[in-house]
Order: structure tokens, then C-alpha cells, then sequence
């Protein structure tokens, strides 16, 4: 497969220069990689400028409501377990409205891979606060800045015993097309958290800002030590991009079972009878 095997024909609607650029150019490095058909993924989005994004790659997609987008992979991965599931999801979708979904899903452990554009401001609704911006940056909401710790993705994902857990940076496309391939390969719920610069609303945490913090992390990071890894989750002034944690566990699909079934897309509902169901509801 070659990346121009996921072109799609909808004009982008970003704005120049967005780190959403990046990433698209990422995800398309990471899918021709992987070496599926177009019509074996499945992209899953809620609201905002990140989910916008599965109307920019050639693949089977699914628009859900703001930060509802985890639900609906989560049923088309179990309904469909030969789907390579990917959520395409902003800070606000997923960390703000989409929270408790996140909790839960890390929790259940069905495996699909979910993608965090994490620009540290609402970019669609024209440049609100959202859970992960910096303390004192300064909005048309918050004038006088904001006056609330950021939502910690990272370390949240660690403690709720999420089995992947990565950061990786738009500004480098090569490294997080590879993060996204490891998350795919991970069977269980992987959380792939991306600093993803706005241009247009957050004058912050911009490419110039990154590019003085961000380092990818080494070889002498051991990713299956939990402790290591809350420690580098927990780093502030210099902001490490890698695989933070990695570790196996059964995943939803082994603890219930299902493994050993026949999918559901694939059953015959031919002759199935719901009248005696839907006479409750009458």
C-alpha cells in the first residue's frame, strides 16, 4: 500500500499551516505501513477540528456526537473483530466531554486505537479553554487566563491501567506515524496522546514552543516499568514523545469470549423473530 492509496477528495477545511497537517500525513504513513485495504479500517470520530479528520483519509468512517465517538468504535469492534478501529479525537472530545467514556474504555480494554489531537484549545468553537490548556493562557473566555490545572491524559490512562499509552508531537510525522503503528499492533485499548499545534487560537503552545521542549524518549526507557513511566508522564518543563507504557493483558474481546465466536456481522439474523421483544414496548 502507498500513501496515496488514502487520498480522499473532500477539500480539507483546516486552516494553513494547522499540526493537523502532520498528523494526517502520519496516520497515512502509519496505514500504508500496515498494508490493510481501505475497506478493513474503520475511523471513528465525535466534534471539533480533529474529527474531521476521517473525512480526509480514504477509509470506511463513522462521525458520532461530541465525545461520543469511543462507544460507537468500541460496539464496531466487537461487532466486527476483523475491523482495524481508529478514534481520530480532539482534547476537548475525549478528555471534556468525552471523559467518562475514556474511563471506561480503558477500563473494558477492547482493542482499538485512539488518536488524541491535543492542540490545548477548543479550535472549532473559535478558541475556548479546554482541559489540557496551560494555566495562564489567556482566551476570549478566560481574559484574564486560565486559573486551572490541565487534564493529565498520560498519567489518567496510567492509572486506570491502560495497557498503551504514547505521546507524540505533529512536528514529527515519521516518529508518530510509528507510535500509531505500535498502538494498532497492541491488542487492547491504546491511547496515542499528540501535541498538535492551532495556529489560529492558541498563540502558546506553538510549533516554535515544542520544538524547545519535546524529545523522544530512549532507549534507556524501560516501557514496561509502570513507575518509570508515571515518572515520564509526570514531566512538565521538558515534554517526552515514545511509547510511554506498554504492556500485555487480555483484552475485552479474550475476557468475554468472544475470540472464540463467530463475529456478529457475520450471523445470520435472517430468521430471527423480534415480535416478542418489541411487545414490551407497545
Amino acid at each position: 500500500m502507498e500513501t496515496t492509496d488514502f487520498d480522499s477528495s473532500d477539500p480539507v477545511a483546516w486552516c494553513g499551516g494547522c499540526g493537523n497537517f502532520g498528523l494526517q500525513a502520519a496516520l497515512k504513513m502509519a496505514l500504508a505501513k500496515l498494508g490493510k485495504k481501505p475497506q478493513e479500517l474503520l475511523l471513528v470520530s465525535g466534534i471539533g477540528q480533529a474529527a474531521k479528520m476521517p473525512h480526509y483519509i480514504k477509509a470506511n468512517f463513522f462521525n458520532g456526537l461530541h465525545g461520543r465517538a469511543l462507544p460507537a468504535a468500541a460496539a464496531a469492534k466487537i461487532a466486527n473483530r476483523a475491523l482495524t478501529v481508529i478514534v481520530t479525537t480532539g482534547d476537548g472530545d475525549c478528555y471534556g466531554e468525552g471523559g467518562n467514556h475514556l474511563l471506561h474504555n480503558i477500563r473494558r480494554n477492547v482493542d482499538i486505537t485512539v488518536i488524541v489531537h491535543d492542540n490545548q484549545i477548543y479550535g472549532l468553537t473559535k478558541g475556548q479553554a479546554s482541559p489540557t490548556s496551560e494555566p495562564g493562557m489567556k482566551t476570549k473566555i478566560q481574559p484574564g487566563g486560565v486559573i486551572l490545572a490541565p487534564f493529565p491524559p498520560l498519567e489518567t490512562a496510567l492509572a486506570l491501567g491502560c495497557g498503551f499509552v504514547a505521546r507524540g508531537y505533529a512536528g514529527e510525522k515519521e516518529h508518530l506515524a510509528e507510535l500509531i503503528l505500535a498502538g494498532i499492533a497492541h491488542k487492547g485499548f491504546s491511547l496515542i496522546d499528540v501535541f498538535q499545534p492551532c495556529l489560529s487560537f492558541n498563540e502558546l503552545n506553538t510549533f516554535d514552543w515544542y520544538s524547545k521542549r519535546v524529545y523522544k524518549v530512549g532507549l534507556e526507557h524501560d516501557a514496561a516499568n509502570k513507575g518509570a513511566a508515571m515518572a515520564l508522564a509526570a514531566r512538565r518543563e521538558r515534554l517526552p514523545i515514545g511509547v510511554i507504557y506498554s504492556s500485555a493483558g487480555p483484552s475485552y474481546e479474550e475476557l468475554s469470549g468472544l475470540d472464540g465466536m463467530p463475529a456478529l456481522v457475520d450471523a445470520d439474523i435472517s430468521n430471527v423473530d423480534l415480535r416478542h421483544a418489541l411487545a414490551d414496548f407497545k
